[in-house]
């Protein structure tokens, strides 16, 4: 497929510039470039198919089965995105007077209540623009908290050896070291290992509830006690609300603060880099170190400041309130309940199929398989079936991950795949593992009936090119 620069010609292109309302103001000589843009030159035309053909290339959960394990890709409603098109949403500047945006107020104000009601928090903030963003956001919090008391040797977060990588990763970025915890054979954190490694310099402790191998930490009142013990908090990694929503509160678990998907759980399209919202609540005594707002609330003499310019994404939380207000109380609960039967109607077809579950039993919203036998009896491992799966039509399982499972593919089906949907899958993955094992070969090869095969992955990570080589004349 041809890049846009390529299908470029010198002096091709459109007009569709309106002429300037309002008097020209160039900039000064210094902040001028030395040369033009080399922006590609196509007809309005071009443009079109090109990116009609890119979109036809790409797959998304309106194309088919999108398992991709602790995701949550499932369908968003369109209504969210015709309610956040609205002009009164779109047409607001954020410097405008707040009583002139008072309608966008009560959006903030509403969804941080339901949200706060889902989640058993007592403030919100929407100033995050993504779940790592609300990690660090979170974090800043604990830090802040630790430091007003005069206990500044609390310098540790606690996370456990199953977690998703942006919680160590967020704590390194909050200024903390970060210890690891381990997980027992159940896949469950350890607790006298949790036990063991709190002391004086305990932060606080990271953990998603349901885990990342899709099992809850029935022993989590315990954690948080623990935890609370030894002087810490304990922060509620979001990833996976959508197990529990309106089913169980993180609130009522003993967590201090979270943050939420907006953009994986409460209905905006995930993915694509953007937008995202990473709402992060917490209990009264971490609210006054939130993030202030322009439109009031926070900001007060120990908040730990802005930490995303003005109101963050907005058009999310618009999304989030009408899916909220869509489904109502029960809505929610059913929501969190039917993903939890999805995933373990699917882990139950796959394992009367053939394949090995790395925890056995039941699950919450999604499960991890382990092919490590597989590979080892016929050389096929969990990435060559997950590339044979784009030739059956479906998006591959996240692989690899987690860590603490060798030759992992972790399924999320999500509530709004049916079971028809589900029988499919199942069958397409049944026949995969026979031809695993009568002509492993061929999946070696897969995918065969997509753009692009198999690339070099590491070389892509190791020596990127994101840049557009001009010939130059």
């Amino acid at each position: 497929m041809e890049l846009i620069f390529e299908r470029s010609r010198p002096g091709r292109g459109s007009d569709l510039l309106p002429p300037p309302d309002v008097p020209a103001s160039p900039l000064p000589e210094a902040h001028r470039r030395a040369a033009a843009p080399r922006l590609p030159e196509v007809a309005e035309s071009e443009v079109s198919r090109h990116y009609q053909a890119m979109a036809r290339h790409a797959f998304g959960v309106c194309d088919g089965f999108y398992p991709l394990g602790s995701c949550t890709m499932k369908y968003n409603p369109k209504l969210g995105e015709d309610l956040a098109a609205l002009p009164g949403f779109t047409g607001i500047h954020p410097l405008q007077p707040e009583h002139t945006a008072r309608g966008c107020r009560s959006v903030l104000d509403r969804a941080g209540a339901y949200l706060c009601q889902i989640t058993g928090m007592d403030e919100m903030t929407f100033q995050p623009a993504a779940g790592a963003h609300g990690e660090f956001t979170g974090l800043l919090l604990i830090k802040a908290y630790h430091v007003h008391r005069g206990d500044t040797g609390r310098t540790v977060i606690l996370v456990p050896d199953s977690a998703h990588g942006t919680n160590p990763a967020s704590a390194a970025m909050a200024g903390f070291t970060v210890r690891s915890i381990p997980s027992t054979a159940e896949g469950l954190v350890d607790l006298e290992a949790l036990r063991a490694a709190c002391g004086a310099d305990t932060a606080g402790l990271m953990l998603t509830n349901p885990n990342t191998v899709g099992l809850f930490e029935r022993d989590i009142l315990a954690m948080t006690e623990i935890v609370h013990a030894a002087g810490g908090l304990v922060y509620y990694d979001g990833a996976n609300l959508n197990a529990i929503m309106g089913v169980a509160r993180p609130g009522d678990m003993g967590f201090d603060v979270c943050h939420l998907n907006l953009h994986k759980t409460f209905a905006t399209p995930h993915g694509g880099g953007g937008p995202g919202s990473g709402a992060v609540g917490c209990k009264a005594l971490l609210a006054p170190y939130l993030p202030g707002s322009a439109l009031g609330g926070g900001g007060g003499a120990q908040s730990i400041g802005q930490v995303r310019a003005f109101h963050a994404n907005f058009l999310v939380v618009v999304r989030a309130l009408a899916y909220l207000l869509t489904l109502g109380n029960t809505g929610v609960r059913q929501a969190a309940e039917g993903s939890v039967l999805n995933a373990n109607y699917l882990k139950h077809r796959l394992e009367a199929a053939g394949y090995s579950s790395a925890y056995p039993g039941l699950c919450m919203h999604e499960f991890v398989l382990t092919l490590e036998q597989l590979k080892k009896q016929t050389g096929v491992s969990a990435l060559d079936l997950a590339k044979a799966m784009l030739d059956q039509g479906m998006h591959p399982p996240t692989m690899y991950f987690p860590l603490i499972v060798h030759e992992a593919l972790m399924f999320e089906p999500t509530e709004t795949e049916t079971p028809e949907t589900l029988d499919r899958a199942a069958q397409a993955l049944e026949a995969l593992l026979k031809t695993a094992r009568e002509n492993p070969q061929a999946l070696h090869a897969a995918p065969v009936t997509t753009v692009i095969g198999r690339p070099d992955e590491t070389a892509a990570a190791r020596r990127p090119v994101v840049r557009y080589g001009f010939e130059e004349g």
